[in-house]
C-alpha cells in the first residue's frame, strides 16, 4: 500500500481505517522540548493501514526537541522523493520521476508546464514566453481535471510575477482565483476550479531562471493541503527545477558533443568511378554520444580510392577531437599516394606527438578499380568482411599491427583481388563486440547477418549496412558504431587506355595521335579538337621536367579523364604570362578548356590530370 500523504493529522489529511477530523485542517503543534529528567514524552501517531501507536523513541538530549511523528514521515518522504527526482538525467526522466513521487503519495493530479524554449545557462530572456504544458500525472481514481495546453502570461501579469517570486501558494488565496484558471484553462468554467486548499501552485525556479510551474490537486475523498504541505511542495519544485536545469545543460552538451561529432565525420561520400560507397554512424547510447570512431573515403590520383575507418579509445569530447586530428593526418597522407603500411607508420608517429595517452586503431584499404586490386594494412582494428555477388563472406585477413599511438610500428600492407560485385564491409569494434560476445564471435555473428539476404544478389550499400546493423539501431549500445560500405564495380579495360612514351620533343605530337584514334575508337570525335590540344599542352610541359619515360591515360566513365604522370616532383602551377613571354600559357589553356583539372605529387612523382564532359550523344 503506497502511503499518502496528507493521511494524518499533521499534514492535513488522514490514516487509513481511522475517522475524519471534524472541522478545518490545522498547522501541527510544535514538538514538546524534553525535561530536564531526559524522558519526554513521545507524540502519538498513525501508520498507514492501522492506528496502532509508535513505539516512544529513544531519550534525546536535553535542551533538544524531539520530531513529532508527521514530521518524520514528511522528512522520510522528502528524503525519498528528492533521490528519485534526482534519478532524472533528461527532462523527460526528471518530470517523470516528480510526478512518481508526487502522486498519490502527496496529491492526486500533477500538471507541469515548462516555458518554451527553455532557458539554458545564464541566458537572459527579456520576455517571458510561453508556458507549455509538458507533463500530466493524474491518479487512477482521481477526478478529471484538465490543464490548460499553453499559457502566454504578459510580463506584468499576476501569473509571472507570481512565478518569479518562487514560493508557493495555495490556490484559493485571494487574487489568485485568475491565475487557476489560467493554468487550468477553466475561465468559463469556474466551477472546475477545486474549492478549498486542494491545489498548490509551486514555481520551479532553477539556478537563475523561471523554468515553468507544478499545479498539485488533491481531490474531494482528501483533507486539503496544510502550511506545511507548502513546504513539501517547495522542495519538490526546487529540486525538479534543479534537474531540469541540469537536464537542460546535459542536452545542450550532448547536443553539442553530436555535432562536433557530426562535423569530423565526412558531410558526403565521394562518387569516384568504379565504385559506390554508404556509410552509417550511430553514437553510443550510454554515453553523451560522442566518441572516437570514424571513417573516410579519400578519391586518389589515377581513379583509385582509399577507405579508412579508425577507432580512438574513450568516449569523451577528447576522444572527438583527437579522432579528428588523426583524420586530418590521414587525408594528408593519403595525398601523397603513399602505401597503406607507409601511411600508418606516418599516422603512428604524428600520434605519438599528440600524447602517449591517446591509442586509435586504423585501417587503411586502397582500391584500384582499373586493376581491381585492394591493398590493405592494419593497426590493431577489426579485420573487414568481403561479400561476394554470390552471397558467400570473407573474413580478410590482415595481419593487425600494434593500435596507433603505440609506437611499435609493424604494419604489413597485404594485396588481394577486389572482383567486380562484391562488397568491402569496414566497420568498428562497437559493432561486433559486447559484454556477451568478444569481437571474432561478433565477426561471425555479422557474417551470418551478411549472408542472410537472397542468395545470389548483391544487395546495395544503403541495404548492406541496413542489414550489418540488424536491431543494433533501436537498442542500447555499449559503444558507438561507425560504417563503410564499398561496391566494387570497377572500370571496364575497354574504356581505358595507356601508354609509356619518351621523354622526348617529338611525344607531344605522339600523344596527339594517340589520343586522336582512341578517341574515335570511342565515339568521341566532338571531343578531338578541344582534347588533342589539351593532352598536348600537358605532355609538353612533362616531357621538360621528366628523366624518365611518361605515362599517358585515358579514362572513360561518366567524364573523359586524362592522366600524365612522371618522376618530377616539381608541380606545375598557372600563371598569368606577360605579352612578351613566349610561354606560361598551357596550364591557363587546361584550366580554360577543361572542366576540372589538378596537379598531385605522388610517391613515383607527380600526375597531371583533367576531365572533360562526354557529349549527351556519344555517336554524334
Amino acid at each position: 500500500m503506497t502511503k499518502q500523504f496528507g493521511a494524518d493529522g499533521g499534514t492535513g489529511g488522514q490514516a487509513a481505517g481511522a475517522p475524519e477530523p471534524s472541522g478545518a485542517p490545522r498547522r501541527p503543534e510544535p514538538p514538546a522540548a524534553s525535561s530536564k529528567s531526559g524522558n519526554p514524552h513521545a507524540p502519538k501517531g498513525s501508520e498507514a493501514g492501522g492506528a496502532a501507536l509508535r513505539p516512544p523513541p529513544p531519550p534525546a538530549p536535553a535542551g533538544r526537541p524531539i520530531a513529532s511523528a508527521p514530521q518524520t514521515d514528511r522528512l522520510r518522504y522528502l528524503d525519498a522523493a528528492t533521490r528519485q527526482i534526482a534519478r532524472g538525467m533528461n527532462l523527460d526522466e526528471t518530470l517523470g520521476e516528480l510526478c512518481r513521487a508526487a502522486v498519490p503519495a502527496f496529491a492526486d493530479t500533477a500538471f507541469v508546464h515548462l516555458y518554451a524554449p527553455l532557458p539554458v545557462g545564464d541566458e537572459s530572456t527579456a520576455d517571458p514566453g510561453v508556458l507549455r504544458l509538458h507533463t500530466t500525472a493524474p491518479a487512477p481514481d482521481a477526478a478529471t481535471v484538465q490543464a490548460a495546453d499553453a499559457v502566454q502570461p504578459a510580463a506584468d501579469a499576476l501569473l509571472t510575477k507570481l512565478l518569479r517570486a518562487g514560493r508557493p501558494v495555495f490556490g484559493n488565496t485571494p487574487g489568485l482565483r485568475s491565475v487557476v484558471a489560467e493554468l487550468l484553462g477553466v475561465a468559463n468554467a469556474p466551477g472546475a476550479v477545486p474549492p478549498g486548499r486542494r491545489l498548490i501552485i509551486a514555481p520551479l525556479h532553477g539556478r537563475s531562471h523561471v523554468m515553468g510551474s507544478v499545479v498539485l490537486i488533491r481531490g474531494p475523498g482528501r483533507p486539503d493541503f496544510t502550511y506545511d504541505d507548502l513546504l513539501v511542495a517547495s522542495q519538490l519544485a526546487t529540486h525538479t527545477a534543479l534537474g531540469i536545469h541540469k537536464a537542460v545543460l546535459y542536452a545542450r552538451e550532448a547536443a553539442v558533443a553530436d555535432a562536433l561529432q557530426r562535423t569530423m565525420l565526412p558531410a558526403s561520400l565521394p562518387e569516384p568511378a568504379g565504385v559506390r560507397l554508404a556509410s552509417r554512424y550511430l553514437p553510443s547510447s550510454r554515453t553523451a554520444q560522442v566518441g572516437g570512431d570514424w571513417y573516410d573515403a579519400i578519391p586518389l590520383p589515377g581513379n583509385r580510392v582509399a577507405l579508412v575507418i579508425g577507432d580512438v579509445m574513450g568516449h569523451s569530447m577528447t576522444s572527438a577531437a583527437i579522432m579528428g586530428q588523426l583524420r586530418t593526418i590521414v587525408q594528408t597522407l593519403a595525398g601523397l599516394d603513399l602505401s597503406p603500411d607507409e601511411i600508418l607508420h606516418h599516422l603512428d608517429e604524428q600520434a605519438e606527438r599528440l600524447g602517449s595517452e591517446h591509442t586509435a586503431t586504423c585501417l587503411y584499404a586502397m582500391y584500384d578499380p582499373v586493376l581491381h586490386r585492394l591493398l590493405m594494412s592494419n593497426a590493431g582494428h577489426p579485420p573487414p568482411v568481403l561479400l561476394y555477388p554470390d552471397g558467400s563472406t570473407e573474413v580478410v585477413r590482415v595481419p593487425p599491427g600494434a593500435p596507433i599511438g603505440v609506437g611499435s610500428g609493424g604494419f604489413e600492407s597485404v594485396e588481394t583481388h577486389a572482383p567486380a560485385g562484391a562488397t568491402l564491409l569496414l566497420y568498428t569494434d562497437g559493432l561486433v563486440e559486447s559484454r556477451d560476445s568478444d569481437v571474432m564471435t561478433g565477426v561471425e555473428q555479422l557474417c551470418a547477418r551478411l549472408r542472410a539476404g537472397a542468395p545470389g544478389t548483391a544487395p546495395a550499400p544503403e541495404e548492406l549496412c541496413d542489414r550489418a546493423l540488424g536491431t543494433l539501431g533501436a537498442g542500447d549500445r555499449d559503444d558507438d558504431i561507425a560504417l563503410l560500405a564499398a561496391r566494387f564495380e570497377g572500370i571496364l579495360p575497354d574504356t581505358v587506355a595507356y601508354w609509356y612514351l619518351a621523354p622526348r620533343p617529338q611525344t607531344a605530337g605522339q600523344a596527339r595521335r594517340l589520343t586522336r584514334r582512341t578517341l574515335r575508337q570511342w565515339g568521341l570525335e566532338s571531343l578531338l579538337e578541344s582534347t588533342e590540344l589539351l593532352v598536348s599542352e600537358v605532355v609538353a610541359n612533362a616531357v621538360r621536367f621528366a628523366g624518365r619515360p611518361i605515362t599517358l591515360r585515358l579514362l572513360r566513365t561518366d567524364v573523359l579523364r586524362c592522366e600524365v604522370a612522371d618522376d618530377s616532383t616539381a608541380v606545375p602551377r598557372m600563371r598569368h604570362a606577360r605579352l612578351s613571354d613566349e610561354g606560361g600559357r598551357g596550364l591557363f589553356l587546361v584550366d580554360q578548356l577543361a572542366q576540372r583539372w589538378g596537379a598531385t605529387r605522388v610517391s613515383t612523382g607527380k600526375v597531371v590530370w583533367f576531365e572533360q564532359p562526354l557529349p549527351r550523344d556519344p555517336a554524334a
